[in-house]
């Protein structure tokens, strides 16, 4: 019961911060939540724990499709076709993992995304504020 009662209010806590996220913090969100989910589907490849396994690489592919969904190719269209191929890859090399039963495509679908990651981490806050100004302007 205690179990159940804490995921109910960690979704509530999740969709709370979601409800009033900037767009910069939803991606973050979903960089971590990526690398979580990579780490958890591994661990359960190490332990054969087939059915966690199933659970989170389907969760880490929804967040694979959620963050190329969240690429704009107008703003860059080379950097949107780099990218697009790069979450096509990461998506290859999870079913690879889960299909093989090895941690090594994991492996490396984690180094690929550290460094994005980092670099999403890392942009200024002045940047994100004119990016999403932009972006409002735009759609108004």
């Amino acid at each position: 019961m205690y179990g159940r009662n804490l995921k109910a209010y960690q979704r509530t806590n999740l969709e709370a911060e979601l409800s009033v996220a900037d767009p910069h913090r939803i991606v973050q969100m979903m960089f971590e939540g990526l690398l979580e989910r990579l780490a958890q589907a591994k661990g359960a490849i190490l332990r054969k724990d087939y059915e966690y396994k199933a659970n989170r690489v389907a969760k880490a592919v929804g967040i694979v499709n959620g963050l190329q969904a969240s690429l704009d190719r107008r703003q860059d269209p080379e950097l949107y076709d780099r990218m697009y191929a790069l979450y096509d890859y990461i998506r290859e090399l999870i079913n690879d993992a889960s299909a093989k039963l090895t941690t090594e495509p994991l492996d490396e679908a984690i180094k690929l995304i550290l460094p994005i990651k980092q670099a999403w981490d890392s942009i200024p806050p002045e940047a994100r504020a004119e990016a999403y100004a932009r972006r409002q302007g735009e759609a108004g």
